[in-house]
């Protein structure tokens, strides 16, 4: 608070409704709360699926505390509600992507299939999902199938999912499986498949918006395809697919008029030189040419994403240094040999194995492996107070 502000906060939405004299709403997918305010502000009729929703754009209070049992489908009511300026038109030509629904009978082999027909071609796949120990699992699958994957949820950091995202896009990677890809920002051109897991569940991720949204992230490419896979049809599927075939059949008409091809959308990728494009692969050069992983291995919660794909750093860890290699050991013991041990060593074998071991500590301390190096530690203090 500023000592002479009486009260320095943010504007509350009744307050700030009340200082706009104009507003234009621009959403790819119109939420509940704007339509509401336009019917509204334009005099037309509130329907049925808006009732529940905040009245004055969020100021003031809905007329029923859940949605109408007669509820129109988001679908219906943008027919219906006045005044919505749409662009359905891209400058390049790009159609809405291609739908098709799928069994979930051999779901995930029939996605490997897909997938690598992408990678064949060079593009990439984003997969959503509903739970974070199914993106774990299909991710891990698909590495153990060849192909580089990568879960994305909410337990990886904003750092580390800024990563990843802008690996998929240089190819370090070729599939993201997700949950709620709709705050990702994940629009890439390079994407041209996005498979939707359990479509005709009802809830958040899956109504008629979100799905819409998920679709929309194939809509970059031209080759652009979305598989959904259901053993049934919910509404909100079947709005979403309804709105998303007729706004492609308006697209492609619109470009056969014209005579538009297709392009897909060129984007720069992300600017990175030598040494951002080593920070992306979790790596740094120390001053004495080496290059070795700049976070702590195994630091993160599930461990680095490039160490576990093995790129850049996943090439080589602190265990493979060749500085290590149990064939340039001198005692050829391991460093967690019995404790008696030691008794049938002699006083120059003791001390080439405390130099061994100080020169292992040191080595994982640079590596920032600090618990490896504590218990090396503890080891050549137990050798230096050995007592025959």
């Amino acid at each position: 608070r500023l000592p002479t502000a009486a009260d320095n906060r943010p504007l509350k939405l009744p307050e700030f409704q009340s200082l706009v004299p104009q507003m234009v709403y621009v959403s790819a997918t119109p939420g509940e709360r704007e339509l509401r305010h336009l019917c509204e502000i334009t005099g037309q009729t509130v329907p049925n699926g808006l009732l529940h929703s905040p009245s004055g754009g969020g100021a003031g209070e809905p007329d029923l505390a859940k949605k109408h049992p007669e509820a129109e489908s988001m679908y219906d009511m943008l027919q219906n509600i006045q005044g919505i300026a749409k662009m359905e038109l891209r400058p390049t030509g790009l159609l809405d992507p291609e739908i098709e629904v799928r069994p979930t009978a051999g779901q995930i082999n029939d996605l490997l299939t897909e997938i690598n027909d992408r990678i064949e071609r060079k593009e990439r796949c984003l997969v959503t999902v509903m739970t974070i120990k199914f993106a774990e699992e299909v991710a891990a699958y698909l590495n153990r199938m060849g192909v580089k994957a990568h879960h994305l949820h909410s337990e990886i950091d904003t750092i580390e999912r800024t990563e990843i995202i802008n690996a998929l896009r240089w190819g370090h990677i070729d599939v993201i499986v997700g949950i709620n890809l709709l705050r990702e920002g994940l629009d890439i051109p390079e994407v041209s498949l996005v498979a939707i897991f359990d479509a005709d569940r009802q809830g958040f991720l899956r109504n008629e918006r979100s799905l819409l949204q998920t679709i929309g992230r194939a809509a970059r490419n031209q080759h652009g395809k979305v598989l959904l896979y259901a053993d049934g049809f919910s509404p909100a599927m079947e709005a979403a697919i309804r709105q998303t075939l007729e706004r492609r059949q308006r697209q492609d008409a619109n470009n056969k008029a014209l005579g538009i091809t297709p392009k897909t959308i060129i984007k720069a990728l992300p600017a990175m030189g030598e040494a951002e494009d080593a920070t992306i692969s979790g790596t740094t050069t120390s001053s004495d040419g080496k290059r070795r992983l700049i976070a702590k291995k195994g630091g993160r919660k599930d461990g680095d994403w490039a160490q576990r794909l093995r790129l850049g750093a996943g090439a080589w860890s602190s265990t493979e240094n060749e500085d290590k290699s149990i064939g340039k050991s001198n005692s050829q013991l391991t460093y967690d040999e019995p404790d008696d041990m030691a008794a049938t060593l002699s006083p120059d074998e003791r001390v080439a194995l405390m130099e061994e071991l100080r020169k292992a500590m040191n080595e994982a301390a640079k590596d920032l492996d600090f618990e490896e190096a504590a218990r090396l530690r503890d080891r050549i203090h137990e050798l230096e107070h050995w007592t025959d």
